[in-house]
């Protein structure tokens, strides 16, 4: 794609064996954090706030029929993503996003904006810990790069914007066909260092854990996974940050075994009290999903799923 406001662009379409209606559910609820879907690509991502005079994103969508007016939500979230496969650079931002959810002759649309607001945080040393495909960071909270040579790099997302365009494909069996343009200007000292290589190599990330979630037989219905939410959501938040310095201290261990860290960079307890309560719980809820499909999870699920 060709560069927008200095940004550099790419495209990516892929097809998901999932009805419409599921797709929409598990993915743009507000009963299911999205880093559920998006476990790869984002550690969590809540909503600031929403325009007074626009709808909310729902529990459970209900689909316009044909000639039926379009839903239009819009919202501003904060989004933290996971480390970079290639940087280990993970970033912190504001992002204004539209929905837009539509019956076009008998088929389902549904169309999201996205755009970045303002520089994002300075970007911060994180790892993965082993298989990208198992979900499992460490974020250190410290400036700068786990690649060799840039760990003092100081580096922004400058800029992002996204349009996506899922459509219920009309086959059998069911199936949600996406296409989707992403810009991205990020780098250091001002200087974009970003190549269209390195934007499909996110997408195409994003994709296989996607499509490795909505497609597996393992999957809880969206009713199940929006009723764990809800209990965790119960919890008082001395029990939540209980639970989540566990998963944090189960995170250390993991990345002082792989040699990622040294017990210096160890973090103390009390590191976690001001983590807001949102993004706890869903992060959280990743190591929920996790277990539900099988996956290794750094905390026993307990931790995860007990509510007293």
């Amino acid at each position: 794609l060709p560069k927008i406001q200095d940004a550099t662009g790419a495209y990516f379409e892929s097809d998901i064996r999932i009805n419409f209606a599921d797709f929409i559910n598990y993915s743009y609820n507000s009963t299911i954090p999205a880093a559920v879907t998006s476990p790869s690509s984002l550690r969590y991502s809540r909503s600031i706030s929403s325009p007074g005079n626009t709808k909310k994103v729902p529990g459970n969508w209900i689909l316009p029929a044909p000639g039926g007016s379009p839903v239009i939500i819009s919202e501003l979230l904060r989004n933290g993503n996971t480390p970079d496969q290639t940087t280990g650079v993970y970033y912190e931002y504001d992002v204004k996003r539209a929905l837009i959810l539509l019956n076009h002759k008998g088929r389902q649309v549904l169309i999201t904006i996205s755009k970045q607001v303002d520089v994002s945080d300075v970007g911060k040393k994180g790892f993965i810990l082993g298989s990208d495909d198992d979900w499992n960071y460490y974020y250190s909270g410290e400036p700068g790069s786990a690649k060799p040579g840039l760990g003092w790099v100081k580096s922004y997302i400058y800029n992002f914007f996204s349009v996506g365009v899922y459509i219920n494909s009309g086959s059998s069996p069911a199936m949600v066909r996406s296409g989707f343009f992403q810009w991205i200007r990020a780098g250091w000292s001002g200087i974009n260092f970003v190549q269209p290589q390195h934007v499909i190599k996110g997408m195409k990330r994003h994709d296989r854990n996607s499509k490795a979630i909505l497609e597996s037989p393992n999957l809880p219905a969206s009713s199940e996974i929006a009723s764990a939410y809800k209990r965790l959501s119960t919890l008082p938040q001395s029990d939540l940050t209980k639970r989540y310095t566990a998963l944090q201290q189960a995170r250390q261990s993991l990345a002082l075994q792989r040699g990622k860290i040294k017990t210096d960079d160890i973090k103390r307890q009390n590191d976690y009290f001001n983590v807001p309560r949102e993004q706890i719980i869903e992060e959280l809820m990743v190591e929920y999903l996790k277990l539900a499909l099988g996956k290794p999870s750094p905390i026993p699920q307990n931790i995860v799923t007990s509510v007293h």
